[in-house]
């Protein structure tokens, strides 16, 4: 760590006298004793309101800090008022650099002069934030964009913030007893990953191209196209969009937006993302977000900024999708039975005394009408809970959680009488049973039986090797055969029959496996009936 930064870390938190918000926190007395002679104290207390000097500081302090504020900024049920309005203009007021430099990492970017990139570039930007800022331009063909330019020098700041961030993260992990279960470190190198990611405008370019085509002519979201030519590491150029920002509430009443139908589809934005195309926008503070309010009864958002994207792999998509269905339905012991088969809670809980312990925490809070549930708030008492049971931070879903509470107090900022569980049941339950019904298991079939086709000739070979380890398992005196031994084996053809059936219909049922088992080589059928009759019988001879 350069001890250059850390000392400016210290000063700006003297000089704005930061002090002043550790006395809302629970701390022993010999700390807070420290506190009271630490030498921030003596610093005259600025005039500025305390809003005012958290947003300074974190500003003053760079991308990594500012980050950090605009989550916060999102957050009105877990800030004072007056905190969340100073934290908001983070979100695209942060102080822009010079112009002329903008100019010349363009002009180094696309290796071209910009009068012959651009008919016009406008030297003021538009907005500025905290790694990057927009200038607006035309190009030769005087087709309105947006230039975004990543800020010079920036890299090296960020480098020595997560240097700051992994020194504390692993302080936190040896010297807390809770430590190595909330594992900072992974926590830190994640985060390190996804704000380096963001500084890469061909990665942000990349990540849009892929959202729009995720949402094609859709009433919910626009996103806007990116021009490819005109696209390199530190600059983006995409169509210059336009319409109200999402924070500014009054201008969205004063143009009639029904506000309960934007907020609900905000919601439904985030859950289509994440459970439809396992690729979701993890940066939708107010800032990157328009409105387009020219039908008022049915808004659309236009999305901006596509630097940080979240992705979630099949296992954790299905297994975050049941818990929260689980939780809907109030099933707590389907939650413990779910949290210990993913992994989250060690195996040896147990699952009776992990299931009262929830119960015990949610029963409280569902009394109250759902409306009224922050999921901010409802996760934190969870998290508490599971804490007691050693469960481990999951890194992957550090992301998703983040966003999940920024749609939140989002849409509460909009219709504060948002029921974020009853917007996103419906979604849920749908999205269940299309990956457990029918239409799921022939979309299975389908990605997976071109692949099984490929393996049939090892086939063979395979059963052939799997009856010799059955077979030099066996003992050499057979015991004779009980009801119970022979059970699975009786089970057995009556199961496969069963399957082959519901094979047929599906086949049936579905014209595009019909054309791809009638092209099927001849070979590969001889191959696949010996390989299940080989299977029987060594199933049938081994006895199990």
């Amino acid at each position: 760590m350069n001890p250059g930064r850390l000392i400016r870390i210290l000063w700006v938190f003297c000089r704005y006298r930061l002090d002043t918000f550790l006395r809302l926190l629970a701390l022993p007395a010999g700390i807070r004793l420290l506190l009271a002679i630490a030498p921030w104290r003596l610093f005259p207390q600025p005039e500025a309101s305390r809003g005012e000097r958290l947003r300074q500081a974190m500003e003053e302090l760079g991308p990594v800090f500012i980050k950090f504020g605009q989550i916060l900024s999102t957050r009105r049920d877990l800030l004072p008022e007056d905190m969340a309005d100073a934290l908001k203009h983070l979100q695209d007021r942060v102080a822009p650099f010079d112009s002329d430099q903008a100019r010349a990492i363009v002009e180094a970017e696309l290796g071209a002069d910009i009068a012959d990139s651009f008919s016009e570039f406008e030297q003021q930007p538009l907005a500025s934030a905290s790694v990057a800022q927009v200038h607006g331009a035309k190009l030769l063909d005087a087709t309105a964009v947006v230039v975004k330019v990543i800020r010079p020098g920036i890299e090296k700041t960020i480098r020595q913030d997560i240097r700051l961030l992994y020194l504390m993260a692993k302080l936190l992990q040896r010297f807390w007893a809770e430590g190595p279960r909330l594992r900072p470190v992974e926590v830190v190198a994640d985060y390190e990953k996804t704000i380096f990611d963001e500084l890469d405008m061909q990665r942000e370019a990349a990540n849009a191209s892929q959202l729009r085509r995720n949402f094609p002519d859709s009433p919910l979201i626009y996103v806007p196209a990116v021009y490819w030519s005109h696209t390199g590491r530190r600059v983006v150029t995409m169509e210059r969009v336009s319409g109200i920002p999402i924070g500014d509430t009054a201008a969205l009443h004063a143009a009639g937006v029904d506000m309960k139908v934007l907020a609900e589809k905000g919601v439904e934005i985030f859950f289509t993302q994440v459970f439809r195309d396992s690729f979701f926008h993890a940066d939708m503070h107010p800032g990157n977000i328009f409105v387009d309010a020219s039908n008022p009864a049915d808004p659309q958002y236009i999305a901006l900024d596509f630097g940080i994207v979240g992705t979630l792999g099949p296992s954790d998509k299905s297994y975050l999708a049941r818990n929260l269905l689980a939780f809907f339905r109030r099933d707590y012991h389907q939650v413990a039975v779910l949290h210990i088969q993913s992994g989250w809670i060690p195996e040896d809980t147990r699952v009776d005394e992990f299931e009262a312990a929830i119960r015990t925490v949610c029963e409280p809070i569902f009394a109250k009408p759902l409306r009224d549930i922050s999921f901010g708030h409802f996760l934190l008492r969870l998290f508490e809970v599971a804490r007691r049971f050693r469960m481990e931070v999951q890194p992957q879903l550090v992301l998703l959680q983040k966003t999940l509470l920024n749609v939140e107090g989002l849409g509460r900022q909009l219709y504060p009488d948002l029921d974020l569980w009853a917007t996103a049941q419906p979604f849920l339950e749908n999205w269940m049973q299309q990956q457990l019904g029918p239409p799921g298991v022939l979309r299975s079939l389908r990605e997976h039986l071109p692949d099984w086709a490929e393996q049939t000739p090892e086939m063979p070979q395979l059963v052939h090797d799997a009856l010799e380890r059955l077979a030099s398992d066996q003992s050499p005196v057979q015991p004779q055969p009980t009801l119970a031994s022979a059970a699975p084996r009786l089970r057995l053809w009556p199961l496969s029959g069963a399957a082959a059936c519901a094979g047929g219909a599906l086949i049936m049922a579905e014209p595009s496996l019909q054309n791809w088992f009638q092209n099927l080589p001849v070979s590969s059928w001889i191959l696949l009936g010996a390989g299940t009759v080989l299977f029987l019988c060594g199933t049938n001879r081994s006895g199990h």
